[in-house]
């Protein structure tokens, strides 16, 4: 048994290759995938998580894709940074459904110094419980990251979003190398990784291909990376596009999978609408990590007892703490 926070090396991907992964036939991509997957963890053994808003509404940045922009009318009431006790009564419940990490997550373009404070203190809370911590919080300035290593922080998410040539056409307000920046001050401190992005925003299979391939090419790679299908939010400026064909959204499941051998692969936003046949198709894939419990900050998440139904009905299990992956 191999302990994840031990990355491995990892080949460089070339936007051709991933792109030929793509274009293999569906059966053979995917038992490429389940073969790879099988290699590195129990194939039956799912990772859960539930993702807490801290903090909603009233983000000064301009995603295309967020409920959570001040600059879109989506009918989001702005909130105020939860209290401590909340959040540790939130992360005790998820404990108690099954959750073995807890996410908080702040609509911010960044944490202002007097926030980190108030945020390390939920990290040690929830950590008391017995959880895994993760947060994701914006851009961090220097020093943050350290301040929440402290505190007892086991993962900063941060998506990439999309490929870098198609990143302009969906945020503005601050630029891909921004995002990398972030993710490089989280691995400087010691903090996990969780990084991946959205699909179905109009992007181009090359495009997805890049993001996958980016993702892939992080160095070390990131240990959990979530694969969110664009949820059309009103108001929003991407809520009118055409929907993902589901089978493409398999085999980005199954793309990931391939090259990030390693990392847990999240079924997160988007979940929802995918329906009980396409989540099992994503498991066969290699996805092995959900986010768990009714909400996704603002968006609608399978209920728990439909997991629990679905989980049952494909003999799967959820995976303890610090989850370790097989030899072989």
């Amino acid at each position: 048994m191999t302990d994840l926070s031990l990355p491995l090396t990892a080949k460089a991907w070339s936007l051709d290759e991933v792109e030929a992964l793509y274009a293999l036939p569906f059966n053979d991509l995917l038992f490429q995938a389940q073969t790879v997957h099988r290699q590195h963890f129990d194939p039956n053994s799912v990772q859960l998580s539930t993702l807490l808003s801290i903090k909603t509404g009233g983000c000064s940045e301009d995603c295309g894709y967020c409920s959570q922009s001040a600059r879109h009318d989506t009918g989001l009431e702005r909130g105020k940074l939860l209290d401590v006790p909340a959040v540790v009564e939130a992360a005790q419940a998820a404990k108690e459904a099954g959750a073995t990490r807890f996410c908080m997550g702040a609509a911010w373009r960044g944490p202002k110094d007097k926030d980190i404070g108030a945020v390390a203190e939920m990290v040690r809370e929830v950590k008391a419980l017995g959880m895994e911590t993760c947060v994701t919080l914006g851009l961090l300035k220097p020093g943050q990251a350290e301040q929440l290593k402290d505190a007892g922080l086991d993962y900063y998410n941060h998506n990439l979003d999309t490929a870098a040539e198609f990143y302009g056409q969906v945020i503005t307000t601050h630029s891909h190398n921004d995002r990398l920046d972030t993710l490089a001050q989280v691995r400087d401190a010691g903090i996990h990784v969780c990084c991946g992005g959205i699909i179905g925003m109009g992007e181009s299979r090359r495009i997805r291909a890049g993001l996958v391939m980016e993702l892939a090419n992080l160095n070390p790679q990131p240990e959990s990376v979530p694969i969110n299908r664009l949820v059309k939010v009103l108001g929003t400026p991407l809520a009118q596009g055409e929907d993902l064909d589901p089978f493409e959204f398999v085999r980005t499941v199954a793309v990931a999978r391939i090259t990030l051998p390693a990392s847990h692969v999240r079924l997160s936003a988007g979940r929802q609408e995918l329906g009980e046949a396409v989540q099992a198709l994503c498991f066969l894939a290699g996805a092995n990590s959900i986010f768990c419990g009714d909400r996704l900050l603002t968006t609608r998440n399978p209920e728990a007892d439909a997991d629990r139904a679905l989980f049952s009905k494909l003999g799967l299990h959820g995976e303890p703490v610090q989850g370790r992956r097989c030899a072989g």
